[in-house]
């Protein structure tokens, strides 16, 4: 078999139906939409109309609230961050920071800080200072020696 003896398999392609292209197309003149009114228009986006009827999103009832300035944080859990030390990554001795955390990939961005969450099992002497952390988080790395230090993202940014 050669590249020019290529070919689709029989009816895979169909041509592409082009409309108000003369009579003879089978789709002319009007081209499909009808003797005036609205829709025969160009233009025209009614979507969600339902013909006078109250639409069906406006029907359903809307529940909850979004907070217009809820912090979004970058969210790292203690297991995470012993995978990285076992791995060399992250030194174990030095003070671990946001940016040293953004730096080492752990985190992408800080975001409006990094949370520091209990998930998974800490042995290494830590630390930490991180904008928030979890009671169960700070538990478990202060059972394991180490320390986390609050650090309030106002006093970060007036650090700047």
């Amino acid at each position: 078999m050669k590249l020019n003896e290529l070919r689709d398999n029989p009816g895979a392609a169909r041509k592409k139906k082009r409309i108000a292209r003369g009579p003879g197309s089978g789709k002319g003149k009007t081209a499909g939409r009808g003797i005036k009114g609205q829709k025969s228009r160009s233009g025209v986006s009614i979507n969600a109309f339902e013909g006078g009827q109250m639409p069906l999103y406006q029907r359903l009832p809307k529940r909850g609230f979004t907070k217009p300035n809820a912090k979004k944080y970058a969210v790292i859990n203690v297991g995470l961050l012993q995978k990285f030390v076992d791995a060399g990554t992250l030194d174990a001795k030095a003070d671990i920071t946001e940016d040293l955390l953004v730096e080492a990939g752990i985190v992408r961005r800080k975001l409006d800080g990094v949370r520091l969450l209990a998930k998974g099992e800490i042995s290494a002497k830590l630390k930490l200072t991180v904008t928030g952390a979890s009671k169960a988080a700070i538990d478990a790395v202060e059972k394991a020696g180490g320390s986390v230090t609050l650090a309030s993202p106002a006093a970060e940014a007036a650090a700047e």
